[in-house]
């Protein structure tokens, strides 16, 4: 079962597919495009400790750290691991895990189609034994130390321990030595069937690729499953941070920062919301405006400065972030914009530039493969489709934004996390 997706007026369109194993498909034909990009991903992160497949009566909790480590293990098999096949063909492949997916990858500018045949293989065919679980738990421990020793890393995540008190959103995507070392094969095993069932992933092949050739290869490779239906524990979570403030000495040559103001998550027509709130954040932020332009002007930040609207399942924050010797005053200029702003209210010029400037944002992305088929994946996963966003552009009011500053630039709910 397939459709045609069309947006008349970018000229753009894509193919959903229904495919007879269970997996949602999107291809998007470019074939102006030489290069190819495929991305295959499941609904499964870090945050997913705590799980229930429908029909059973207890709840299974396993290790912090588990989903990174079964992203690593697959690419594994009893001959040849997917790198070595990939470096066959020529195509540069990868793979990562966040906190609510899991995602396998590759970019060619040929072969795309014995590309595209390793990347569903070695994906659906899981290989671990005892003796291979206990050798990559010395490889993970080693990425999670040179973690520790990152200070954009572990600024991030002394700030999710500064606004979380329950979500596993505040662990470190990798885990810790302690966790990882109780991973088994029979537990990686277990969250396998469970999360890498088709009904929980998709495929999106995006460049210069036919529809038909790409439902072929999946029709070669994958098998038919019937959908494993899973319940999560989600934390209950107050709407104040654990502390508004968090520092650690790691010796960089610039203090680094990260500012969170923790949100309530929205449940319900989350595309809208991740719009309007993107909308609040380029306003108050963008580097157009004035309270950018006067941070800069007076030395407060620099290039690395940036902003981030920040959630998943069971999580929200505004995360902002950069490099500063005066990090708290940087904290004390953006809380008075926003006080300003929740008082005065945005200008329509102010309202109106962001919209145009974000538009442009969007629409420019459909450039690239990566971020087409990136966003495909992203938009199934959360319930909406690919065009949505830019559909809802003619229809956002400049009260919806100041709604946003009003309600989601929460005080109580605010910390600062600073590497010095």
């Amino acid at each position: 079962m397939e459709k045609l997706i069309k947006n008349e007026l970018l000229g753009e369109e894509y193919y959903e597919i229904d495919h007879a194993s269970g997996l949602k498909i999107f291809v998007m034909e470019k074939p102006d495009y030489s290069g190819t990009f495929a991305m295959f991903g499941t609904k499964y992160g870090s945050v997913d400790t705590c799980f229930r497949i429908k029909g059973e009566e207890s709840y299974t909790s396993v290790p912090e750290g588990i989903a990174h480590f079964l992203e690593h293990k697959l690419f594994e098999s009893e001959e040849l691991d997917a790198f070595e096949r990939f470096a066959k063909t020529g195509a540069s492949a990868n793979a990562f895990t966040s906190f609510d997916r899991t995602c396998y990858l590759f970019q060619c500018a040929d072969n795309w189609q014995e590309n595209l045949e390793i990347l569903l293989d070695f994906v659906k065919a899981p290989y671990f034994t005892e003796e291979t679980v206990l050798k990559e738990q010395g490889i993970i421990g080693q990425e999670i130390r040179m973690y520790q020793d990152d200070p954009d890393w572990q600024v991030l995540f002394n700030l999710l321990r500064g606004l979380y008190h329950n979500n596993p959103v505040r662990i470190d995507i990798a885990g810790t030595v302690e966790s990882i070392a109780e991973i088994n094969a029979e537990l990686l095993y277990s969250c396998y069937r469970t999360f890498y069932n088709n009904s929980n992933m998709a495929l999106a092949v995006a460049g210069n690729v036919k529809k038909d050739e790409v439902i072929a290869i999946a029709d070669k490779v994958l098998k038919k499953e019937e959908p494993v239906y899973y319940e999560q524990i989600i934390p209950e979570e107050s709407d104040s941070a654990v502390t508004d403030y968090t520092e650690e000495d790691m010796g960089v040559d610039m203090p680094k920062f990260a500012i969170g103001y923790k949100c309530i998550p929205v449940e319900k027509d989350t595309v809208r919301d991740n719009l309007i709130t993107n909308l609040a954040l380029d306003v108050l932020l963008s580097k157009v405006s004035p309270l950018y332009c006067r941070l800069l002007d007076e030395g407060l930040i620099n290039g690395s400065f940036g902003k981030e609207y920040f959630n998943g399942r069971g999580f929200s924050c505004l995360l902002i972030s950069g490099e500063s010797n005066n990090p708290e005053k940087v904290r004390n200029e953006i809380a008075a914009e926003i006080k300003r702003l929740q008082s005065e209210g945005i200008s329509d010029e102010d309202f109106e530039i962001s919209l145009k400037r974000m538009y442009g944002r969007d629409v420019f992305l459909f450039n690239d493969t990566d971020s087409l088929a990136n966003n495909l994946v992203d938009s199934y996963f959360n319930g909406f489709g690919l065009f949505d966003t830019l559909d809802l552009y003619k229809s956002v009011a400049k009260a919806e934004v100041e709604a946003v500053i009003r309600e989601k630039f929460n005080e109580k709910g605010c910390c600062l996390s600073v590497i010095k």
